[in-house]
Order: structure tokens, then C-alpha cells, then sequence
């Protein structure tokens, strides 16, 4: 399959994608959208865009009958970025440069490379003279960087994801992620007492408290026994904010917190984990609320679930072996599709992990190949 995947295809794609800004905040995927129905016409898509706020667009596209007689293959990429730190980089972030092998720009990893690898997928599937098993619908979807609710979270909701299986592309190198961390991200708002900064102790300094929680929770073990793919939980003290004088005691002093947890940890275990460990800090003048802004559970699929064994046999297919089965610290829209949708989901794309969020972003242009293949052959081969 692989000798029928156009390499400058392939790239054209991940570089048509790149060039639209999509990063998030603000989002803006609608501009991006009229560049994916371009891609995905001559393919035979049918097209269906779901807008819940403005600009906040997702795409999305059947190819095949779309009457449920075939098993039908979900593709779920996400069309939004993260933003970009100009000074750090050396390369337009969206300009797509090639070179020395590789394309250069934000999304390339994460993961506008993993969407054209499987656009290309089946134009090389035709090349080929074979054609899908099954359905093939893509859900082209926004918001995933910012937890996903404007996207795949609104799919959900609305009844709108239905497959009997779900590939992911993002980046994993081509390993099979089956399982991912859940997160918390909290707001702790400590609160104080001013006093004049000449006499600090006639005031409750809502910073001085608030490092008690700090030191409390960043990096602190939660106990529990280890994921065999996910580890331990964890806990990042990411911002602290607080006072308005360095001559006044601080009155409020805002920490933002990110937990990470494993699966079957639900949003109420997650807080009251949190709760626990600051209450038991020893200091009756500490007072604080805690405001949950996003939380998605942790996901995982068995090992052995027919869907994984499929994508192995393509993996074998064309790589000649299968990859490995790996779990991921962070989540992704399969959560979603595991756990709201029950469609079994596996995430799997070229890009490699340490170039997501990375400044001058890149993906291996024979990763971007390799990976078109092994979706053709999931493509030509999926049916239940």
C-alpha cells in the first residue's frame, strides 16, 4: 500500500491545513474549513458543519452510503492549535517549510499531519483499486486544545458520533495509544486579611497561605497503585496570582492547579482529593473556594479489543511488524468517543510526542507517508 501513497500529496495537505491560523484561544476553526472540504471533495464526501459559538466550526464529512448497512470507521482529528511564541521560533509557523525531510510549522505534529495522512489515505486507497470496507466518516472538530466541549464535547452531546470503531491521528509516532489520563484544572482562591505592609503579622497574607497549598500539592503523591501504561497521578501548580502592593498584605491570592488522574477516577473523587489535601494543611486562619473549570475523565481500551488486533494487522501490513501498545499522560478527544459515545477509539499519528506545543514544530515526511498506508490498509480492511 505504501508504493500507491503520494509523499507530495501527503504534504501538500499537512501544508494547505498549516497555513490557516486555527490557534486556540481564540480558535477561529471556520476559516479552516472551506481548505478541508476542498481536500475531502474529490474524495466524495458528504459534508454537515456544526457551529455551537461563532467561528467554532467542525467539519463534518461521510464517505460512502452513510446508511448504517456498512460498519462504519470514525476519523477524528482536531482542526485547532496551540498558540505560537514567535520569538521562540526560526520558521513561520504557518508557513509549512520543507526541508531536510520534515514540515515545519504549527500543527504539524499536533495534529494537522495526522488529518492528512488520512485525507491521503483514501485518495491512495483508490490509486491502489481497491476501495473502503465500510463508512468512512471524518469529524474534523474544534476546541480540542481547550478541553474539547466546543468539538467533539458538542458532537457527543448531540448524538451526532456514531461508528462502530474510531481512529484518532494524533501524535503518537505510530505507536497504538489505548489509554489516557484524565484532568482537572482548578482554581483555588485564597483569601486574606490586608493590613499595611509595615506590620504584616496584623493581616493575613492570602500569598502566605496560598504557598502552603502550593507546597502542598505540586508534585505530591496521591497514592494508589500504578497504571501499568499511565503511572501515577499527578498535580501541577501551573499559576500563582495574587496582592495588589508589595506595601499592602495580600487580601486574595488565586492558584491554578492541573491534576492528572487514571481511569475511574470520577470529577468528584478528583476534587475532594484536592479538598483533602488542603484541609489537612495545619492553619485555622486558611480560607479559601475552589472552582472546577474543566474536567475530563481518563479513557482506556483493552489490549486485546478486536479494533487494536485490526490496526495491528494493518500496522504488520505495511510496516512489517506491529507497533507498540502505549498510554498517554495527557487526554484527547477519544475520551469522548470511549466513554460518552462507547465507540472504541485508538489513537495513533505520525507526529512525534516531543514536537507537540514545541516551538518550529515539525513531522517526518516519511512518518507522514507510513502513516497514510497503515490507514489505507485500516480502511480497505475495516468491517464488522
Amino acid at each position: 500500500m505504501r508504493a500507491f501513497v503520494d509523499a507530495g500529496a501527503v504534504v501538500g495537505i499537512t501544508r494547505a491545513l498549516v497555513a490557516v491560523d486555527t490557534q486556540n484561544p481564540p480558535g477561529g476553526e471556520r476559516a479552516a474549513i472551506g481548505v478541508a472540504r476542498d481536500l475531502l471533495a474529490p474524495l466524495g464526501a458528504a459534508f454537515e458543519e456544526v457551529e455551537p459559538a461563532p467561528g467554532r466550526s467542525s467539519l463534518l464529512a461521510t464517505i460512502g452510503d452513510g446508511d448504517g448497512r456498512r460498519a462504519t470507521l470514525l476519523v477524528n482529528g482536531h482542526l485547532d492549535v496551540v498558540p505560537v511564541d514567535r520569538a521562540g521560533w526560526t520558521r513561520d509557523p504557518f508557513g509549512g517549510e520543507v526541508a531536510d525531510g520534515r514540515v515545519y510549522g504549527r500543527g504539524t505534529a499536533d495534529m494537522k499531519g495526522g488529518i492528512a495522512a488520512a485525507i491521503e489515505a483514501v485518495a491512495a486507497l483508490g490509486r491502489s483499486g481497491r476501495e473502503p470496507a465500510g463508512d468512512l466518516v471524518f469529524h474534523l472538530v474544534a476546541d480540542e486544545e481547550q478541553g474539547g466541549a466546543l468539538g467533539t464535547g458538542t458532537l457527543v452531546a448531540e448524538g451526532r458520533v456514531r461508528a462502530h470503531a474510531c481512529l484518532v491521528p494524533e501524535p503518537t509516532g505510530l505507536a497504538l495509544c489505548i489509554a489516557e489520563r484524565g484532568l482537572l484544572n482548578a482554581v483555588v482562591t485564597v483569601h486574606g486579611r490586608p493590613a499595611h505592609g509595615s506590620e504584616p503579622r496584623r493581616g493575613i497574607s492570602a500569598i502566605e497561605k496560598a504557598a502552603k497549598i502550593v507546597l502542598a500539592l505540586h508534585a505530591a503523591d496521591f497514592g494508589g497503585p500504578a497504571h501499568p501504561r499511565l503511572g501515577r497521578p499527578t498535580c501541577n501548580v501551573g499559576v500563582i496570582d495574587g496582592g495588589s502592593s508589595a506595601n499592602i498584605v495580600a487580601s486574595s491570592c488565586r492558584v491554578e492547579i492541573n491534576r492528572r488522574v487514571l481511569p475511574g477516577v470520577t470529577r468528584a473523587d478528583a476534587e475532594a482529593e484536592l479538598r483533602a489535601r488542603i484541609d489537612a494543611i495545619d492553619d485555622p486562619e486558611l480560607a479559601y473556594d475552589m472552582e472546577t473549570l474543566v474536567f475530563g475523565e481518563a479513557s482506556e481500551l483493552e489490549p486485546g479489543h478486536p479494533f487494536v488486533r485490526r490496526l495491528q494487522v494493518a500496522m504488520t501490513a505495511v510496516l512489517g511488524a506491529p507497533q507498540p501498545l502505549i498510554g498517554m499522560p495527557f487526554a484527547t478527544d477519544a475520551r469522548f468517543v470511549r466513554n460518552q459515545a462507547g465507540i472504541p477509539a485508538v489513537v495513533c499519528g505520525p507526529g512525534d510526542l516531543a514536537q507537540a506545543h514545541a516551538h518550529d514544530e515539525s513531522v517526518s515526511v516519511e512518518r507522514l507517508v507510513d502513516a497514510a498506508a497503515v490507514y489505507a490498509e485500516l480502511f480497505a480492511t475495516f468491517a464488522v
